[in-house]
């Protein structure tokens, strides 16, 4: 399957760069996701939980004219989650609902992050991305 360029691009720099860089770049992500606009923040129904996740991980997805937009919530504490939520944002948020849900589960295996998140985290980040899928998919009729 075929990443979106936006996030084929940041694949390619974590595949090619040194662990250390690969462990700031993580943590610069976490610090780039965006804060809940105000219309979610104070509906916190409308996101999903992914309990598979350690840390408290919310999302929600939203289909504006053929677009999907993102939105996740996870606490300031949690960085590595928050990068992983980060490299979503910017690799994925505007893209096609096919585009998103043409993403491997498993595509961060591809970035290297096996040597600097733990495997608990691991499997944490492919829960994300499968319950996105599954709300992207939703978005879409048929």
């Amino acid at each position: 399957m075929a990443l979106p360029e936006r996030l084929a691009r940041i694949v390619d720099v974590f595949r090619s760069s040194p662990r250390e860089f690969r462990v700031e770049a993580l943590l610069d992500f976490s610090k780039r996701l965006p804060p809940l606009p105000p219309q979610l923040a104070d509906h916190r129904e409308e996101f999903e939980r992914v309990p598979e996740c350690q840390t408290p991980f919310f999302l929600a997805s939203r289909l504006e004219g053929d677009r999907v937009r993102l939105y996740f919530d996870a606490p300031p504490e949690s960085p590595t989650v928050r990068g992983y939520a980060g490299i979503l944002v910017a690799g994925l948020d505007g893209e096609t609902p096919a585009a998103i849900l043409d993403v491997d589960n498993d595509f961060y295996l591809n970035m290297g992050l096996e040597e600097v998140v733990t495997p608990l985290r691991l499997r944490g980040m492919g829960a994300i991305i499968a319950r996105l899928k599954q709300q992207v998919g939703a978005l879409v009729p048929g």
